[in-house]
């Protein structure tokens, strides 16, 4: 989907897709009048002013000012970007995208994605259902021998496999699946004219999307067979690379701080009950680039809480690495006596772990060196101060170099100076950076504002975008202020409302200005569309007579000559005379 998409295709999708329906997926909505109203997805409210407009297929709050089309909404929801969002409404109504139209293959692929999805949430529902079944009470046993209770169980949706080697195969079978889907969707081994299950005798971990799409599966075994933990091979619904376990739950939480991302998957269910929000995992694979790139979508910052055996630190480093890389703010938390979150949270409580103080990246990784090194040594000193010298050079901020530079001094006994002389940086210039500015550039983002006075020209472009205003009512000259006359263009240029917030060109101003305008009348107001439209004209009308007037009075001041004071008090005595007919006739 790289490049710009054609105008007709995103016409068509618009026109196919009711804003209503997707925004009711994600929110409850009540009819009242022509707009549909609910309680707004991105702030607090306890009073409805989220608005949806079916009719410009637009939605607009009145609290927060958030307001734009269907594929901002959905933007804003999976924090995705435009050519994502605009994925997923086509997927949604089953619409090829442009390079697929001409895809003979396209219709068989989505098909089968659609007919593989099902089966592994009927699967997920079978494994579940089996859990509080006799066949699933070895499972169930040993998931509340774990500590967990049956809420957390049910949220997560885990259940059990049975010992039988064609239990779920010939359930879904039974559903009308044949043995070739099973096998593409990895819920079955299909060897010649044999098959049986993929999972025997295991907790069953569902590994869900964003989307609420059941991918595949994690499945802990209940015996001492190998391995231990068996995965979802990748299938053509699942790539283990690219996701993470518990990120449909991430995704229902507005605001998250950070997120924590652990090693396995009781990890996440076990901290989640314990209270803890934001938990994630890999999905049997050392973080990957992918799912660094997915987790930024959904919280500014990341910490890393892998088991605290060798293993586990070793992988921190290496996902220190991988987020550093995607441009993703990392620190790291440290569990003491090797123990993993689970078993942390268990053994020390919940306030224990909330109390750890995370470690930024460049604390970790001296902590680390430090191990490799002996510091009573003056060799050991010198080498330890030596290899953190090599991370210090990447250090930006002078207030965060300052603090590891007193640190490393008393762990080696190195000045300042020395310490920064090995780092490249001379004593004189570390101070210059101390009294600069400070590094890190504060952006505040304010929303936009419009001048004073400049209602009517906003209500009078409300108007012009009902599309009910009799041709040449209105013109780009009756618009003065900048951003509305643009507007004002485009709609008497024939665009639709959602066109202009659609627009990937339109810059924030634009969708912003025109999200807050094009929602902004009433129910009445509209009804009465082309009278209130005369009354805009004429007050604007009046507002330039009122401007000419004060010009011309100021020029009979300034005038050099009594002609020319003759000349402008005549001019105002015309204006005025225009100035009180508009102002009767508005009476």
């Amino acid at each position: 989907m790289a490049g710009r998409l054609p105008s007709a295709w995103l016409d068509e999708l618009y026109a196919r897709t009711d804003i209503v329906s997707v925004v009711s997926s994600y929110l409850t909505l009540k009819k009242d009048g022509r707009r549909y109203w609910g309680l707004c997805p991105f702030h607090n409210e306890k009073t409805p002013s989220f608005s949806v407009n079916p009719e410009l297929n637009l939605y607009y709050c009145f609290g927060c000012k958030a307001g734009g089309n269907v594929v901002q909404f959905v933007m804003e929801m999976e924090r995705v970007s435009y050519l994502e969002a605009v994925k997923l409404l086509a997927d949604r109504i089953h619409m090829a995208l442009p390079e697929m139209q001409e895809d003979p293959d396209w219709e068989r692929r989505r098909s089968q994605r659609e007919r593989l999805l099902n089966a592994n949430r009927e699967a997920a529902r079978f494994y579940h259902d089996r859990l509080w079944q006799p066949e699933g009470k070895r499972v169930l046993d040993y998931l509340h021998g774990r500590g967990l209770d049956d809420g957390v169980i049910r949220r997560f949706g885990l259940g059990a496999s049975s010992e039988k080697w064609d239990d779920l195969t010939s359930y879904l079978e039974e559903k009308g699946y044949t043995k070739e889907e099973l096998g593409l969707a990895g819920l079955t081994v299909v060897k010649g004219d044999s098959a049986y299950d993929m999972f025997r005798s295991r907790a069953m971990f569902p590994i869900i999307d964003q989307y609420n799409h059941v991918l595949g599966f994690g499945g802990r075994a209940m015996n001492d067979v190998k391995p231990k933990y068996l995965n979802t091979s990748d299938t053509p619904v699942f790539n283990k690379r690219k996701g993470v376990y518990a990120i449909n739950l991430i995704r229902k939480i507005r605001d998250l701080k950070r997120i924590i991302l652990v090693e396995g998957y009781m990890d996440v269910v076990a901290i989640s009950q314990a209270g803890v929000t934001g938990a994630v995992a890999t999905l049997g694979t050392a973080l990957t680039n992918e799912q660094a790139r997915l987790l930024k979508r959904y919280a500014p910052e990341v910490h890393l809480a892998y088991d605290g055996d060798e293993a586990g630190q070793h992988a921190i480093e290496r996902g220190l690495d991988i987020l550093e890389a995607e441009g993703v703010p990392a620190k790291v938390l440290y569990f003491p006596d090797g123990l993993d979150p689970d078993e942390f949270i268990r053994q020390r409580g919940l306030e224990a772990f909330q109390a750890l103080r995370p470690l930024t990246a460049v604390s970790y990784r001296m902590q680390r060196l430090r191990r490799q090194y002996d510091l009573e040594t003056q060799e050991g000193r010198s080498e330890y101060a030596k290899a953190c010298a090599e991370l210090l050079k990447k250090v930006k901020d002078p207030v965060d170099l300052e603090n590891y530079l007193e640190l490393l001094n008393v762990q080696t006994g190195f000045s300042r100076e020395v310490l920064l002389a090995q780092i490249g940086v001379s004593s004189a210039a570390a101070q210059a950076q101390n009294n600069s500015s400070p590094s890190r550039e504060t952006i505040q983002t304010k929303r936009s504002r419009f001048p004073e006075g400049y209602r009517t020209e906003q209500t009078l472009l409300a108007l012009l975008a009902t599309g009910s205003l009799p041709a040449g009512m209105v013109k780009e000259t009756d618009f003065s202020q900048p951003i509305f006359k643009q507007i004002a263009a485009r709609l008497l240029a024939g665009e639709a409302p959602a066109q202009i917030i659609s627009d990937p060109d339109a810059g924030d101003e634009m969708r912003q200005a025109a999200g807050e305008t094009f929602s902004m009348l009433t129910d009445s107001e509209r009804e009465r569309a082309a009278a209130i439209a005369g009354d805009c004209l004429r007050n604007l009308q009046i507002q330039h007579l009122q401007q000419e007037i004060n010009t011309m009075t100021d020029l009979m001041r300034t005038a050099g000559t009594a002609e020319k004071r003759a000349e402008a008090l005549k001019e105002v005595s015309s204006l005025s005379k225009e100035l009180a007919r508009l102002k009767q006739q508005g009476r």
